[in-house]
């Protein structure tokens, strides 16, 4: 290998195909993840046998895990630079994270945030997997040894128990593992709810203050001119105007204009004109990733082969750490 040639470092990423993804994932996750690719080996997944901790639809499973990764592909992300799969397409995954549960404490899956908050969402399906949630998740990471890992505050914890799960492995039993590191964007984009602009856009959101990826024009218009604002007239990013600064963020998110530049081009005008001019915006943006999004999706004969081509390679990858566990934990594997 020539000397100057730089290593790239691993990445690894996965959104669940339950709910309908949102603006807000657009901006914070997908649109991040196409500025990776050329710099970073990349594995981004449909996380499909995460979903299932809550009761899904099957046939609606099966439709939306591929359907997220034709959303990857429509928003830029190319499957010939980087390995999309879904998850369950790799069994290695469920493998690894039985090894990696015998290496993990009862108490610190207790003390798991998302566990106690899905607990009460789902008082009447409390399973073992929502529980063991945070190690399935270790085992995607560690399996592909990811140096780093996009998250956003909500999945800090679940990367912090990943590292402990990898450093106590090593510790046992030698360098196994690579330590995954967070990886925060320079410009980190967190999109809030149009009805609630103190709190994040949720996937699984009804009140109307979520604009889906795949929404209908019309739809993201109006939702955008009903988002809840101040009673002031400014439109200036200012403490106090959350509801103002949540559409300045987004506005500025799909133009690649700053703030500063944003808030010269409204000056003046009234929040009206402002609503309408971001749902423009937005809805043109979307528009255009939507009819991607639909060429793709008519194409199955080229989606799974894709699919298939781009499982082999991740399984291949997976594979060799899944060996090098099993060696180690003193699995018999015949030569």
């Amino acid at each position: 290998m020539d000397n100057n040639q730089v290593v790239k470092k691993t990445i690894f990423s996965g959104i669940q195909p339950s709910g309908n993804l949102t603006i807000g994932n657009y901006l914070g996750a997908l649109k991040n993840w196409v500025a990776l690719q050329d710099d970073y080996n990349c594995l981004f997944c449909s996380v499909d046998m995460h979903s299932i901790t809550v009761r899904q639809t099957p046939a609606e499973l099966r439709r939306r895990s591929v359907e997220m990764l034709a959303l990857y592909m429509a928003a830029g992300i190319d499957p010939e630079k980087n390995i999309l799969f879904i998850q369950s397409h790799v069994p290695a995954h469920a493998e690894l994270a039985w090894v990696l549960n015998c290496y993990t404490m009862f108490g610190e899956l207790s003390r798991m945030t998302q566990f106690k908050e899905k607990s009460q969402k789902h008082s009447e399906n409390i399973n073992a997997g929502l529980f063991t949630y945070p190690v399935l998740m270790a085992a995607d990471i560690l399996l592909y040894q990811a140096d780093l890992v996009p998250v956003g505050l909500d999945q800090k914890q679940h990367l912090e128990i990943t590292r402990d799960i990898a450093m106590r492995f090593n510790g046992v039993y030698g360098d196994t593992f690579t330590i995954p590191e967070p990886y925060i964007p320079k410009i980190g984009m967190k999109i809030m709810s149009l009805t609630e602009p103190d709190k994040k856009m949720s996937k699984s959101d009804v009140s109307g203050g979520s604009v889906g990826i795949l929404d209908r024009r019309d739809d993201i218009i109006r939702k955008i001119k009903r988002a809840v604002t101040d009673s002031g007239s400014e439109i200036v990013y200012a403490d106090g105007k959350d509801g103002i600064n949540n559409l300045l963020t987004i506005y500025c998110g799909f133009t690649g204009k700053t703030i500063e530049e944003a808030e010269k081009e409204f000056a003046g005008m009234g929040y009206g004109v402002f609503k309408e001019a971001v749902g423009e915006v937005v809805a043109d943006h979307l528009g255009a990733l939507q009819a991607r999004f639909n060429e793709i999706l008519a194409d199955k004969e080229y989606l799974n082969s894709m699919l298939k081509t781009n499982a082999e390679k991740a399984a291949y990858l997976a594979r060799k750490t899944l060996s090098k566990v099993y060696r180690k934990v003193g699995f018999y594997q015949p030569k």
